[in-house]
């Protein structure tokens, strides 16, 4: 297997009780502090940006949404007009 480069560093301050648990938790999975941290960090962010990018509907709520998508489009006036005024933009 092929090594990463790791080309970035981060520096953390924490509790001295903070520090003993990760230190134990990264022993007990035969991971370093530094592979225990990363993987632990990397999951959560994914977990985090998942939960803003993600979202379950229910059956009823699913079939309302997709009725909506379904739905012919209407015209807003207001966006007719919008690309309808020339820009200062030419191809």
């Amino acid at each position: 297997m092929a090594a990463t480069t790791k080309d970035a560093r981060l520096n953390l301050r924490l509790r001295a009780a903070d520090d003993e648990l990760i230190r134990h938790a990264a022993e007990q999975t035969g991971q370093t502090v530094t592979e225990f941290l990363t993987t632990s960090a990397v999951e959560r962010a994914h977990e985090v940006l998942a939960d803003q990018r993600t979202f379950v509907l229910d059956g009823a709520t699913w079939d309302q949404f997709v009725a909506l998508l379904d739905a012919p489009v209407r015209p807003d006036p207001r966006l007719v007009a919008l690309f309808a005024t020339p820009t200062r933009i030419t191809d």
